[in-house]
């Protein structure tokens, strides 16, 4: 089976969790393994605030802060995913922003880390950029911004490093 199954993964796919099952979840997990090493919330308009609210970006800004305080509390990384709204396909220029993250502009503000993955293929079928991702690192509280160039293998959804591709000519690019 690989390194991978039998790597301490757990995996939770229940439907409408919220910030209080996840918190609950996360300190069982940390107490009876013995550490967490990182949690990965997919993704965070998914899940659902404490209450009940007719207010939904508040809502989604009170999962973003317990999100945070749960990071910290555990001193363990959360990766929460976004979903992004979509202003991104009005524009011309389609690269994310973190305008854009979705009904909440707490996510900005909570996160520590924002990136984006922006392929241009995905929205110029005919782009010379074919087989290429950029990872657009939006902020990063404690460190610089900017734009990382990727190889992309679209059969199998691989990055690889463009500047040292380890692979032979053409084994990087390729694939929608």
């Amino acid at each position: 089976m690989g390194k991978l199954g039998e790597a301490p993964i757990y995996i939770d796919d229940s439907a409408m969790v919220n910030v209080l099952d996840v918190r609950a979840k996360c300190r069982r997990l940390k107490a009876e393994a013995k550490g967490l090493g990182m949690v990965i919330i997919d993704y965070i308009q998914l899940m659902q605030g404490r209450k009940a609210t007719d207010n939904r970006v508040q809502e989604v800004s009170e999962i973003s802060r317990s999100l945070k305080t749960l990071a910290r509390e555990l001193s363990t990384p959360v990766i929460a995913l976004s979903q992004l709204s979509r202003a991104v396909e009005a524009r011309q220029n389609k690269r994310p922003m973190l305008s854009d993250l979705r009904e909440s502009g707490s996510i900005e503000q909570d996160a520590d880390l924002v990136m984006f993955i922006y392929r241009d293929e995905y929205y110029n079928p005919e782009s010379d950029k074919r087989g290429e991702a950029e990872v657009i690192i939006a902020k990063q509280r404690n460190g610089p911004v900017g734009t990382v160039d990727l190889l992309y293998q679209g059969s199998i959804t691989r990055f690889l490093n463009k500047v040292h591709n380890q692979y032979p000519e053409g084994g990087g690019g390729g694939g929608p």
